[in-house]
């Protein structure tokens, strides 16, 4: 299907989801910048949470296997580290998902995902991944992980 139909390619981007956090996809964390179609090729456009984010490799491999699969044989993809990437570019809707799948998401307000309290305490700067910190709650005393605002 190299019909140039972007809106397409950015249906099938929304279906790979982050290694990292499997409850939102690629588009859904704003690491997709871009999509266009010239001489009868995709170009998508990546910008990495961080430059040296580990699943960059890893989503690079799924967004590849997701094309094939689809038949789409004819694409580039390109990393671009400016416009940098930001938290902001996350909508309400995949903040909310985070929430629901433990994580406090990226806000001045640390709220806990268990209970919902903001009465929580930072343990460790840094979690599982380098974009995420390490809290506990002070009410239910559950540790849970913040996705920094970045």
């Amino acid at each position: 299907m190299q019909n140039g139909d972007t809106k397409y390619i950015w249906k099938l981007l929304n279906t790979v989801p982050d290694p990292e956090i499997p409850v939102i996809s690629v588009v859904e964390l704003g690491v997709i910048h871009d999509v266009k179609f010239i001489n009868n090729s995709f170009l998508i456009s990546i910008t990495p949470t961080y430059s040296g984010c580990p699943a960059t490799k890893a989503f690079m491999s799924d967004i590849k296997s997701c094309l094939k699969k689809k038949g789409i044989e004819n694409f580039e993809l390109i990393i671009k580290y400016e416009p940098v990437w930001t938290t902001e570019w996350m909508s309400e809707e995949t903040k909310n998902k985070l929430l629901q799948y433990g994580i406090s998401p990226p806000s001045d307000t640390v709220i806990c995902p268990q209970c919902k309290s903001l009465e929580t305490i930072l343990i460790s700067e840094f979690g599982a991944t380098a974009c995420k910190s390490l809290y506990k709650c002070k009410d239910c005393l559950e540790p849970f992980e913040h996705f920094k605002c970045i």
